[in-house]
């Protein structure tokens, strides 16, 4: 691959941003001997072999801007001028024909496996074959180095694919909402993530998705609404993802072409360039590049379900095509981030338990695993290394513990983690209903009794005279057990904890006034929204604090649309 190329003067055109692309997926992997070098393939069809299938995507009618993210644009260092002059609107409204070289002006869709919780799945294919899963309305235009840093950019909703499975390819205005503001919100977080640089509506392009009736308590959608249409552009290193992988290790495992193995090895030894090359030296044998791939990822993944379930995060679908390879979050489909304390929260009305708040250590464990499976293939002529492989995979529980337990510690504010307390404090939270993210920023600020804790309480609890002298004698044992000392190391570990427990979370209720709002042309409260929810551990105006610092109204409980979501997007 070209070496980095460092920007110093701000990109202000589409001619300079031309300047850094370098396309390599496209220069180094192979493409579909059946794709149309034009990019003119958008009926569904099967994907045999290759690595990526060239597809235009489809342009949204009458461009319309709403928003970007002024923070990555600097950190790109775009000028935020470039949003909405005419060529780069309509290059990241996805039409790429007329393009300033060597920007190129055909995208490229991506093929991947499908697994759920641990199993293979092919019947949702709509061939039978799993030869229909992949990218089916997700279509990258660019990749480019910038300031160092290797891109990709991704337009959601850009149109259909040979993988659209028969949909239409595109993303309706709430639900492009929802990812643009929380893959910021999570970059704000900490926590590894792709991230959003521009969201786009159409003033005159509809499609209907179905939905809920106002107000209703229905788990599934009951009525079919007509919504804009809206493209946003989602940006990572890489989009690789463990179903991908998998889908190349099926092939070889299988022998299902002369170029299966070879295949796979290559979307391995890409993966290792875009996303690992800083840890894995290229001149190592090809072997002991797969098992350092195998730690660094395990590593990574844990870390980041450590990471959402420290902010009260919950994926809701984490099969395999949705879990990052390079262990960032990917995807936000029916997300949610949790707001009365429960281990068994689940935003998506169709996710199940496997895949509910304190479950989700369970189903990266299960990705991880049709990950090693998905490299076995590699490696499988030498016993000594599949055995060092298979001892990657057994690992990953313990490792998946370590971190857990790291990580409650620090909400905690504690050196080690303390498993009886903190098992006290769970039978606490689930019994008294506490709002997960309001009660860890309480504790945060180390209160002498439990009168600060008590504004994170849903129901009446201080009636319960049981319950709450339960509350003071945790709190006296968790007292007793922080390296608190003096007024200066007090102050220190309450501001530790702090950048621990963000104050803000994109709660859902938060979110649905915001694009309900934006369906009359009214941005306002998206662009509160993302100035909020990009200071998350701050502390904010007063206002702010009246408006996102509280409970979930009563009303909101249990309504869709709210407390849950389809996967209608």
């Amino acid at each position: 691959m070209n070496a980095m190329n460092k920007t110093s003067a701000p990109v202000k055109t589409l001619d300079d941003l031309a300047r850094l692309a370098d396309y390599s997926l496209l220069d180094t992997l192979t493409p579909d001997p059946e794709a149309k070098a034009n990019g003119v393939d958008h009926s569904a069809r099967q994907v045999f072999s290759g690595h990526y299938v060239s597809v235009n995507p489809t342009p949204i009618k009458e461009p319309h801007y709403i928003a970007h993210s002024k923070n990555f644009f600097n950190e790109l260092g775009f000028d935020d001028s470039l949003v909405t002059r005419e060529d780069f609107m309509r290059m990241f409204s996805g039409d790429i024909s007329n393009v300033p070289q060597p920007l190129r002006t055909v995208g490229w869709a991506t093929g991947y496996a499908l697994s759920i919780n641990g199993s293979e799945y092919y019947q949702q294919c709509p061939f039978q074959t799993g030869n229909g899963y992949g990218d089916g309305r997700a279509v990258s235009i660019l990749e480019a180095n910038i300031n160092g840093k290797r891109w990709e950019m991704q337009l959601k909703g850009g149109g259909r694919t040979p993988y659209c499975r028969g949909a239409d390819g595109r993303a309706v205005l709430r639900s492009s909402i929802r990812e643009f503001l929380a893959q910021e919100h999570m970059h704000s977080l900490g926590v590894p993530t792709s991230r959003s640089l521009t969201l786009y509506t159409s003033k005159s392009e509809t499609v209907k998705r179905p939905w809920f009736n106002q107000g209703s308590h229905s788990r599934d959608p009951e009525v079919m609404i007509e919504e804009d249409v809206a493209i946003t552009t989602r940006v990572a290193p890489s989009f690789l993802r463990v179903g991908q992988i998998e889908l190349f290790g099926r092939r070889a495992r299988k022998q299902e072409h002369s170029k299966a193995h070879k295949e796979l090895e290559q979307i391995v030894l890409h993966l290792i360039d875009r996303e690992y090359s800083d840890v894995i030296d290229t001149h190592l044998p090809f072997e002991e590049k797969v098992l350092l791939l195998a730690t660094q990822f395990r590593d990574r993944l844990t870390s980041l379900v450590a990471n959402w379930i420290r902010v009260g995060y919950c994926q809701g679908n984490f099969n395999s095509d949705n879990c990052a390879a390079g262990g960032f979050t990917l995807d936000y489909g029916p997300f949610g981030f949790i707001d009365m304390f429960d281990p068994k929260y689940q935003p998506w009305t169709g996710g199940g338990v496997h895949f509910s708040f304190l479950n989700q250590p369970q189903a990266a464990e299960r990705n991880f695993h049709m990950f090693y499976t998905a490299l076995k293939p590699l490696i499988e002529s030498n016993p000594d290394v599949l055995r060092q492989l298979d001892e990657i995979d057994h690992g990953f529980s313990e490792v998946m513990q370590e971190q857990m337990e790291k990580m409650l510690a620090a909400k905690l504010g504690l050196c080690t983690f303390n498993a009886p307390l903190f098992q006290e404090l769970f039978i606490l939270m689930i019994n008294t209903h506490v709002d997960y993210t309001i009660f860890f920023r309480e504790l945060s600020s180390l209160p002498e009794d439990i009168s600060p804790l008590l504004k994170s309480f849903y129901d009446e609890t201080f009636l319960d005279k049981k319950l709450l002298e339960g509350w003071s004698q945790w709190l006296e044992k968790w007292k007793s057990l922080i390296n608190v000392t003096t007024p200066e190391s007090r102050e220190n570990l309450s501001e530790q904890m702090k950048r621990v427990n963000p104050k803000y979370t994109l709660r859902e209720w938060f979110l649905v006034p915001a694009y309900q709002q934006a369906t009359t042309g009214d941005y306002t409260l998206i662009r509160e929204l993302q100035e909020v929810m990009t200071h998350p551990y701050d502390e904010q105006s007063n206002e702010i604090e009246e408006k996102c610092y509280r409970l979930k109204p009563s009303e909101f409980f249990d309504i869709a649309g709210i407390s849950h979501v389809s996967c209608s997007s």
